[in-house]
């Protein structure tokens, strides 16, 4: 299974994004199922409704929730970064460990997430030209 990051989850909502339609393109080559965790969900429903846009595509998603085991696989892999010096988000961290804990690859254009690869997060590699416009 793939899990799509918030940045991902933008660019496939964003009808005009090219690097959207790369995305669902990779999605429709792999074949595998895809998901993305109720914080990524939270994430971007604020987005949408603090600019007043509609949410329905994105509810049909699969979310896989925030459980005790990914309390405990976060927190780890927080301190650790912290302690190899790498800023990496709070939510960042839950979201990986979300991942991590049912083996699944994230999709996602945040190099934070490097971080998390040493203990076991897989990252989805998309052409080293594809990365969203800031």
């Amino acid at each position: 299974m793939i899990v799509l990051d918030s940045d991902a989850l933008i660019e496939i909502l964003d009808r005009h994004s090219q690097i959207g339609e790369l995305i669902v393109e990779y999605i429709r080559g792999v074949g595998e199922d895809v998901a993305t965790t109720s914080i990524n969900l939270h994430e971007v429903l604020y987005g949408l409704r603090k600019f007043g846009k509609t949410s329905g595509e994105l509810l049909r998603l699969p979310a896989l929730n925030f459980e005790k085991r990914d309390a405990h696989l976060s927190s780890t892999l927080k301190v650790e970064a912290e302690r190899a010096g790498k800023a990496v988000r709070r939510t960042d961290a839950m979201i990986a460990a979300v991942a991590r804990n049912r083996n699944c690859a994230l999709l996602t254009f945040d190099h934070h997430f490097q971080a998390f690869t040493q203990r076991g997060l897989k990252l989805v590699s998309l052409p080293k030209n594809t990365s969203p416009s800031d």
